[in-house]
């Protein structure tokens, strides 16, 4: 990155949020109800970042798409009865706070659903410190880079001035197609060695050490 870093977008599943586990159990636990035998958890990892319809296709490959609408449900049902016992990565509120002190605007582009991320950051507490947010439902789905261009319309930022967060490829992929420097977080959903093929600005084990790299970019 050339320019002073300005804007700040996170993912939020497996970036803020150690909920990767729960998505991918909730995922399973839909093609039970469904009587669609459940694919490896490689696979759902995978898909988690994606809007819910797209994480499915890819998920499970042999579903008709007339069972799309079901299965959402299902998943959702599953998801949604344990998501309020999720917890924040350790460290996520301090960083957070500290990018805001330092003069950096805040912002979240996610897979979630509005009403899905809207009760994420309510039960987080997170809601106060971001700017702006953009869902899958109400925009592209990854790696379309629509939410990233209408977030930094939305807020006056230039792509040279802003950096994408997140822990998957879609998200890696996202800020590429839109021009923006993605730093990727190897803690979360996608391994490391597949976040490194997307040759990313910068590649975090933690999240201190995401703090310290975004902060040196201040």
């Amino acid at each position: 990155m050339a320019d002073e870093l300005e804007l700040v977008v996170f993912d939020w599943d497996g970036t803020l949020m150690d909920s990767a586990a729960a998505i991918v159990e909730a995922i399973r636990a839909a093609c039970r109800d469904l009587g669609v035998t459940p694919p490896p958890e490689e696979r759902a990892r995978h898909v988690i970042g994606l809007g819910l319809h797209d994480a499915l296709r890819l998920a499970v490959p042999d579903l008709p798409a007339s069972d799309y609408p079901r299965m959402a449900d299902r998943y959702r049902y599953h998801y949604l009865a344990g998501d309020h016992t999720l917890t924040l990565f350790a460290g996520v509120r301090d960083m957070l706070d500290s990018l805001r002190a330092a003069g950096l605007t805040l912002a979240v582009a996610t897979g979630k659903s509005r009403l899905g991320l809207n009760r994420a950051l309510g039960h987080s507490g997170l809601a106060p410190l971001f700017e702006a947010t953009r869902c899958a439902d109400e925009s592209f789905s990854k790696p379309h880079p629509a939410m990233l261009e209408e977030l930094m319309a939305e807020l006056g930022v230039a792509p040279g001035r802003t950096v994408m967060v997140g822990d998957t490829t879609h998200d890696l992929k996202m800020a590429r197609n839109a021009g923006v420097a993605g730093v990727g977080v190897a803690y979360g959903a996608h391994p490391r060695g597949v976040l490194e093929e997307e040759a990313p600005a910068g590649l975090v084990d933690s999240v201190s050490e995401l703090q310290r790299w975004l902060m040196a970019r201040v």
